[in-house]
C-alpha cells in the first residue's frame, strides 16, 4: 500500500509531541504549553508513555495542583456527555472504582488509567469532541425538552389495542453524538415497540445481503405522497418506497429468505444490537399479537403485491406478514435509540463501540430515503421546515439523523393526524430553530442561529491528524475506530510522516504489529529522506527496527 499524502492542519512534527489547533484555545494553550516542572520529575520513567499525556493531565489539572482525583476525572467525563457505561472507558471507569472518590492521581498513575483509551481522553481535555461545549449545549436540549412537555395536542394509536393503553403523557428524549457524547430526558429509558422506525432498518439489511439493484427491482424510493398504509403501488406496480408499509413489507421478504423465520428475526436483532452499541433490545409479543390480530390492511397491500408479481418468486406471504409484525414489535429505549441513530449518522459505525454496522453506500441510500419518505405523508413539509432525515412510527418515537454529528430520538405517544409524534415534531421544530442543524444553514448566514459543532469539520485531514498521534501514543483501539470509519493506514501529513513513522519512533510496537498486519507500505520514506526503520534505530528501539527490516524483507521476497 503506498502512501498518501494528505495536508494536516500545521503538519505533524517528526516527533510525537506535535501541536495542532484546537477548537478550545486555552485548552490548547495549556496542552502545547511547553515542559512543565512535572516532565522533570517523570520524563523520564516510561519510554513508551506518550510524550505528551503530560499536557493532557495539566489540561484537565485546572487548579495546577499536580493531581486529579476520581471524582473530578468523573466530572470532566459527566459534562462533556461521557457516561460511566460508556464501553470505550470500561478499563478506565474499573481503575477509577478501584480508587477512593479524592483519592490523588499523579500524571503517573494517570498515564496507566487512561492509556487504553488515551485517544478519547485527550480529544476529551482537547476539546476536540464534535460538540465541544456539551454542557452548554445539553442545558439548550433540556430548555427546549421542557417547553415541549406542556405540548399535549394529538392522541395515541387506536387501531393496535395493545397501543391505545400507553399513557399519553410519557415523553422521552435522547441524544448520541458521534463521539458518543450522550443526554438523555424523562421517560428516555422507557421501553417502547419500534414500529415503523424498523422500516430504515431491515432496509438497510436488505441492501447490506443483496445490493441496491437487486432490492430496487422490488420496491421504489419515490415518496407515494399517500397514507402509509393505503392500497397503491406506483407505475411500475412496486410499492412507492421502503419506508411505507407495502414497502416495508417487501423489506421483510428479502431478508435472509433461505433462513427459518426464527433465524431470519434472531438475525435482525442481533443487527439491532449492533446498531444500540451491544445493547439487546428487547421483544413485546402482546403488541405482536395485537398488530396481527389487526392487520387486515397489511394483508391486503400482501395480495395486491402478489397480484402484481411485485413479491420475489415463491415468497411466502404468511411468514412475510409475521416477521414484519415481528420486526414491529421490538422494543427499544430513547437513549438506545438515539445510538442507532448516531450509527447511521456516524456513516454506519457505531460511536460507542467502534463496530461497523453498515457500509457508507448504504447509509447514504437509507437517509436519502429517510429525508424524502420517513415522515408519512408529512415528509415534504419535515424536509422543509427541519431538513433532517428522520423516521417515525405510531407508537409516538421518532428517530432523526444529523449527518456527521448525531443521532436523536424522541418517544411521545400522543400522534398527529399523520401518525408522527405532536411532541416529537415539535421538539425538532425548535431544535433547528435554535441550533444550525438544517441540512441547508450552510448556504446562508444565519446569526440567530448557533452551530454547537467544533471549528474544524471531520475531514481527511483531521482524521490523518487522529491516526498518527494514535500512532505515537501506542493507542491501537483508536486506529481500530479509524480504520472502522475506512481511514487509509498509510496516509502521510505533508512532511511525508506515517503512523508507522511515529509509531517506530516512539517504541510502540503494538502499533507496529498492527499496521503491518495491515499491509501498510513498511518503507515509506519522509521528506527528509527517513523510513520507519531508521526513526527506530535513532531513538534506541532497535527490536523494532528490526522487525521492519524482516517485514521489508519478507515484502521484497514476495
Amino acid at each position: 500500500m503506498s502512501s498518501k499524502k494528505a495536508k494536516t492542519p500545521g503538519g505533524v512534527c517528526r516527533s510525537a509531541s506535535a501541536s495542532r489547533r484546537s477548537a478550545k484555545v486555552i485548552a490548547d494553550q495549556r496542552l502545547t504549553g511547553g515542559t512543565s516542572d512535572t516532565d522533570a520529575v517523570t520524563g523520564a520513567a516510561n519510554a513508551h508513555r506518550p510524550r505528551d499525556y503530560l499536557n493532557v493531565f495539566n489540561a484537565l489539572d485546572d487548579n495546577a495542583d499536580g493531581y486529579l482525583t476520581p471524582r473530578r476525572l468523573l466530572d470532566v467525563l459527566a459534562t462533556q456527555g461521557l457516561l460511566r457505561t460508556d464501553q470505550r472507558l470500561a478499563q478506565v471507569m474499573a481503575h477509577l472504582e478501584a480508587c477512593g472518590d479524592d483519592e490523588r492521581i499523579d500524571p503517573e498513575r494517570f498515564f496507566e488509567i487512561t492509556r487504553q483509551n488515551f485517544g478519547l481522553v485527550e480529544k476529551l481535555a482537547r476539546g476536540d469532541l464534535i460538540i465541544p461545549d456539551f454542557a452548554g449545549f445539553r442545558d439548550e436540549l433540556q430548555a427546549i425538552f421542557e417547553r415541549c412537555v406542556e405540548q399535549r395536542d394529538g392522541a395515541v394509536a387506536d387501531y393496535i389495542p395493545q397501543l391505545a393503553r400507553v399513557d399519553p403523557e410519557q415523553f422521552g428524549a435522547a441524544i448520541c453524538t458521534i463521539d458518543g457524547q450522550r443526554w438523555g430526558q424523562g421517560d428516555s429509558e422507557v421501553p417502547f415497540c419500534v414500529q415503523s422506525s424498523c422500516k430504515p432498518i431491515n432496509y438497510c439489511i436488505a441492501l447490506e445481503s443483496l445490493g441496491e439493484a437487486a432490492v430496487h427491482r422490488h420496491v421504489g424510493r419515490e415518496p407515494s405522497g399517500r397514507s402509509f398504509n393505503e392500497l397503491a403501488l406506483n407505475h411500475r406496480n412496486l410499492p412507492h418506497n421502503p419506508l411505507i408499509n407495502a414497502g416495508a413489507i417487501m423489506s421483510c421478504s428479502l431478508i435472509g429468505r433461505r433462513l427459518d423465520l426464527a433465524d431470519r428475526f434472531d438475525s435482525v436483532m442481533q443487527t439491532w444490537q449492533q446498531l444500540a452499541g451491544g445493547w439487546r433490545p428487547g421483544y413485546n409479543n402482546a403488541v405482536y399479537l395485537s398488530e396481527k390480530s389487526t392487520a387486515d390492511r397489511n394483508f391486503a397491500l400482501s395480495y395486491v403485491m402478489r397480484e402484481n408479481q411485485a413479491f420475489p418468486p415463491d415468497t411466502n406471504i404468511l411468514e412475510t406478514l409475521d416477521f414484519y409484525f415481528q420486526c414491529c414489535s421490538i422494543e427499544m429505549t430513547a437513549s438506545r435509540m438515539a445510538v442507532v441513530a448516531s450509527t447511521l449518522a456516524n456513516g454506519g459505525v457505531c460511536p460507542i463501540s467502534g463496530t461497523r454496522v453498515f457500509s457508507n453506500d448504504t447509509v447514504k441510500n437509507c437517509l436519502s430515503l429517510m429525508y424524502s419518505c420517513g415522515m408519512y405523508d408529512f415528509s415534504g413539509e419535515f424536509a422543509f421546515s427541519v431538513g433532517l432525515p428522520a423516521k417515525s412510527g405510531v407508537s409516538g418515537v421518532l428517530m432523526v439523523v444529523i449527518p456527521q454529528v448525531m443521532g436523536l430520538a424522541i418517544w411521545s405517544p400522543r400522534l398527529d393526524q399523520h401518525g408522527n409524534s405532536v411532541r416529537g415534531v415539535e421538539f425538532c421544530r425548535q431544535l433547528v430553530g435554535r441550533f444550525a442543524f438544517h441540512n441547508y444553514d450552510n448556504i446562508a448566514e444565519r446569526s440567530d442561529r448557533l452551530d454547537p459543532r467544533r471549528p474544524s469539520e471531520r475531514e481527511e485531514t483531521d482524521l490523518t491528524f487522529h491516526l498518527i498521534r494514535a500512532a505515537s501514543q501506542g493507542d491501537v483501539t483508536e486506529i481500530s475506530r479509524l480504520v472502522a470509519l475506512g481511514l487509509d493506514l498509510g496516509v502521510a501529513d505533508y512532511d511525508g510522516r506515517t503512523a508507522l513513522h511515529l509509531a517506530a519512533c516512539e517504541g510502540m510496537g503494538e502499533v507496529v504489529d498492527y499496521l503491518l498486519s495491515r499491509g501498510v507500505d513498511v518503507e515509506p520514506v519522509d521528506r527528509w529522506g527517513q523510513r520507519p526503520a531508521d526513526d527506530a534505530l535513532r531513538h534506541g528501539h532497535e527490536e523494532i527496527a528490526q522487525r521492519l527490516g524482516y517485514a521489508a524483507d519478507a515484502a521484497k521476497a514476495g
